[in-house]
Parts: structure tokens; C-alpha cells; sequence
């Protein structure tokens, strides 16, 4: 067994505790977590000082690990759909390139403190990947068909692909409002409704996809000629993307909405006036990579629903870094706190994959990983803040 006393605990669990000491066995079982103010006496068993705040590790929503081979190949700032052009155009690539720089990221993330990840996978490539890593992965397959003529063939292929992952934790999930048909929706809809099927989906990511939703203006419209699609079906539909495609969603699965960079409060009104179990995640630097534009994050707090953190792509991100996304809305947005980032990075994240029994808080019992982040300003994140995997 191994003790760890450090300037402040963050169990997240419960208040952060002053020179807090946490005991975790060979396994990264913790074993206890203390207050020394509490002790009727002296700790007496060896313990290693650490400077800085010990938290559960991190857990990572929204990831492509198969991009990994992508890294400094896709130009900054150009758009989301320049940059949707740009990865179709680079994405192919030698499986064992492919392969060996997913090996890379999953270990960056380890070393990085992250323990959990939620990945968007539109081939069967980081399945070995998976299957060895020291981190726990549930892979979203991924579903692209904006021709409703097409529903059934795209389902049918992401089945075949989720029977490839199993029995490794996965589900089958729309891409986006952009790319998925009313039918490929209703497909996706029913298969939630007959079993445990997380769902992940791009939400909002630019201005051009809810001006196409409401008017059928803007970038797509060229997009889809590009790519050949006819899209003379389509109706606008006088409303955000958000708000057309919400009625097509599951109320019966955990739905996670990413990016949500032009989200606005008409958009999360609407979002209370149905039953669907939503979660937020913010990919920051995924964000200022792609758009140079961040979400209205703020907006977000106190809504009733959990937030939760993702670092993207390597295509989209210099790194694999939940504490490097927190720095970015810390910088941006200083009034929300490291005990709220650090929630968002952790227990939230846990509890939307459905992994809150083992990661997420330091408990007695549970086996989440520990974090020692260092070179803060106080409690606050500087651009000197790193962070250390303890456990």
C-alpha cells in the first residue's frame, strides 16, 4: 500500500480536503481517504508528501483515437466544413501507421491521467488497441447517411461493426444532425429502445448547420455537392439543428451532445421540455482548432444538466489532455472553478459512460486512478499546471 498526503484532496465526492491523505493498495484499490482535523491522533503510517491537488484520474468523453495519424496534417481555422473536407481527403492511411500512432495516443492518455475514454469509431482499426489498453473505452460506432434511401443499408453496416467490438463496451450512434437521415435516426431510435445503447452525437459545432436547419443556406450546400449528395428532399425546418432533430432522439438511453459551440439558451429551453437524459461536452481547443470559436460555456451551468470534457481528435488538438482542455476555459471563462472542471473531468464523465461504481470520486473501494496536479496558482490552473498519475 502506498499513502499520498497532498495540499488538498478533491474526492469530488464531497468538499475538498486541507493536507488530505489517501491510502490506495498494489491495485489502485483505495483503501481510505482521510482528514488529518478529523484524527483523534497522529497518522502514523509512512506517507509520501506531494505538493499541489490530488484528484480521481480523468475521464476523457469524446475522443477518435483511429485519427491519431492525422496529427499537424489538418489545417487551423478553416471551418468545420473545410475541416470535414480536409479529413476525408487524409483519413486513409497504412493500417499500421494507423495502428502504431493509436497505440501513441492511448498511451499519451495514460500518461496524461486519463483512465476512461469515450471514442467515436467508424472502423473496426483500434479494436486491438482497445482490447490491450490499461484504460477503460466504450467506442460509439458511428453512423454517416443523410439519404433517407440509404437508412437501412448504413444501420445494417453499423450492427456488423458493433458485433466486430463487442464484447468490448459499445453502441451505436448518430454522427450528427448534418449527416443523418429522419430515417437513419429512427433506425438508430429503435435499436436504443430494445436495449443499453449509449448515444453520442456531434451538436452545433458552427453558425452554417443551424442556419441549413433553419433556412437551408450556408457551407453544407456545398459540402453535399461535393460529395455528390442529393439533398432536394430536404426541408428547412425554421429551427436550430438541435431543436429538429431532438423529437428523433431517445428518451431511454444517456445522450451525450459535443461541441455545442453556438448552443444557445432558446436550444437548452427547448432541450427541458423533453425527457431525453442529456449531457454536455466541451472539446475547447477542439473548438478554437477547428473554428477559432469557443461554446458559451456558462450558459451551461445550473441548467440541471451534467457537463462533461473531451479532447477530440489529435486532427483537431495538439494533445490528449483533459487538464490541457480545462486550462482553455479556466483562461477563458476564469469565474468557473478547478473544483467544477475538475467534477466535469472526473465524476460526470464517469457517470455518463455508466462507470461511477469504479471511477469518477476517491472512495474506499473504488478503483479510479489518482491525479496529482502541480504549478497552480493556489487552486487555480496556470499555464505552468501539469499533471502526474499517481495511481
Amino acid at each position: 500500500m502506498k499513502s499520498f498526503k497532498a495540499d488538498y484532496v478533491y474526492p469530488v465526492c464531497a468538499d475538498p480536503i486541507k493536507n488530505g491523505i489517501v491510502t490506495v493498495d498494489d491495485f489502485g484499490k483505495i483503501i481510505s481517504v482521510i482528514d488529518p482535523n478529523l484524527l483523534p491522533e497522529t497518522f502514523n503510517a509512512p506517507v509520501e508528501q506531494v505538493s499541489g491537488i490530488i484528484c480521481p484520474g480523468f475521464v476523457n468523453t469524446h475522443c477518435h483515437v483511429e485519427l491519431s495519424h492525422l496529427k499537424g496534417k489538418i489545417d487551423r481555422r478553416t471551418g468545420l466544413v473545410n475541416f470535414i473536407i480536409d479529413i476525408q481527403k487524409s483519413r486513409g492511411a497504412d493500417h499500421a501507421r494507423v495502428l502504431e500512432a493509436a497505440e501513441q495516443a492511448d498511451l499519451e492518455m495514460h500518461e496524461n491521467g486519463i483512465v476512461a475514454v469515450g471514442d467515436i469509431s467508424n472502423t473496426n482499426s483500434t479494436i486491438p488497441v482497445k482490447a490491450n489498453s490499461k484504460l477503460y473505452y466504450h467506442s460509439f460506432i458511428e453512423t454517416f447517411g443523410f439519404l433517407p434511401d440509404r437508412a437501412t443499408e448504413v444501420f445494417n453496416n453499423a450492427l456488423s461493426l458493433l458485433n466486430e467490438f463487442k464484447p468490448q463496451p459499445c453502441s451505436i450512434t448518430p454522427h450528427a444532425p448534418y449527416s443523418v437521415s429522419k430515417e437513419l435516426f429512427r433506425l438508430i431510435q429503435k435499436h436504443c429502445d430494445n436495449g443499453h445503447n449509449l448515444i453520442s452525437i456531434h451538436n452545433q459545432e458552427c453558425e452554417d448547420e443551424n442556419k441549413f436547419y433553419r433556412y437551408k443556406l450556408g457551407s453544407f450546400n456545398e459540402l453535399y455537392a461535393r460529395f455528390g449528395i442529393d439533398i432536394s428532399y430536404f426541408k428547412p425546418q425554421a429551427r436550430n439543428s438541435l431543436q429538429s432533430i431532438l423529437p428523433l432522439l431517445t428518451t431511454r438511453q444517456d445522450i451525450l451532445l459535443v461541441h455545442n459551440t453556438c448552443t444557445n439558451l432558446k436550444d437548452i429551453y427547448f432541450l427541458k421540455r423533453f425527457d431525453q437524459k442529456v449531457h454536455f461536452c466541451f472539446c475547447p481547443n477542439a473548438n478554437l482548432y477547428i473554428e477559432g470559436v469557443l461554446p458559451k460555456i456558462e450558459l451551461f451551468i445550473g441548467q440541471g444538466y451534467d457537463i462533461t470534457l473531451g479532447t477530440d481528435s489529435l486532427a483537431s488538438n495538439n494533445k490528449l489532455c483533459i487538464l490541457s482542455e480545462m486550462r482553455t476555459i479556466q483562461e477563458k471563462f476564469p469565474s468557473i472553478t478547478t473544483k467544477q472542471l475538475i467534477e466535469w473531468g472526473t465524476l460526470n464523465g464517469a457517470k455518463y459512460l455508466g462507470i461511477d461504481d469504479e471511477k469518477g470520486t476517491i472512495e474506499p473501494g473504488k478503483t479510479p486512478g489518482l491525479n496529482l496536479i502541480t504549478g497552480l496558482d493556489g487552486q487555480k490552473i496556470t499555464p505552468e499546471t501539469k499533471v502526474k498519475k499517481l495511481a
